[in-house]
């Protein structure tokens, strides 16, 4: 067996361990959304921590991203030709979804201030389950960017260059 292959092997044994204890999501689950076995390549003390870890990044990217399609101040071009896709619906989905973002950016904050297991385990169970409730109408957003993107996207020919 491999030394990658070993560390992997190790690391699922030690998630199975926490995973029964504070009844978190499956292995391959939380991998396929969060890409968790990153974590295996870290030795830590703090499994689950490092789990909470991983999990941030991917909220806090979608968190940003979120904020520039609300409020697209200095903002890529590009960000506005998507923006220019979505009607109300869908910029109300992303007005919900930055509230939920931001209740697991605040968890995270206090998290980190105050670490414990159990409160780490909590988070990521909620944390997912808010994930699994999101993303079905977030891919429902960027199909509607996708398939509206050639006919609103296009210029009007009064770009701005300075």
């Amino acid at each position: 067996m491999a030394k990658d292959e070993s560390k992997l092997k190790e690391f699922k044994e030690n998630y199975e361990k926490i995973q029964k204890k504070y009844n978190l999501p499956e292995f391959e689950k939380l991998n396929i959304d969060f890409s968790i076995e990153k974590v295996a390549d870290v030795e830590t003390d703090f499994l689950i921590r490092e789990i909470g870890k991983i999990m941030a990044e991917k909220f806090s990217s979608y968190l940003r991203f979120v904020e520039l399609m609300l409020n697209p101040v200095n903002s890529p071009m590009f960000i506005f030709s998507m923006i220019k896709t979505l009607g109300e619906t869908e910029k109300k989905k992303l007005s919900d979804f930055y509230k939920e973002l931001t209740k697991i950016e605040l968890s995270l904050i206090e998290l980190d201030i105050d670490f414990s297991e159990e409160k780490e385990a909590d988070f990521i169970n909620t944390s997912y389950k808010t994930w699994m409730e999101m993303k079905k109408d977030f891919l429902k957003i960027i199909d509607r960017i996708k398939s509206n993107w050639d006919s609103k996207s296009e210029s009007n020919g009064k770009g701005y260059f300075g």
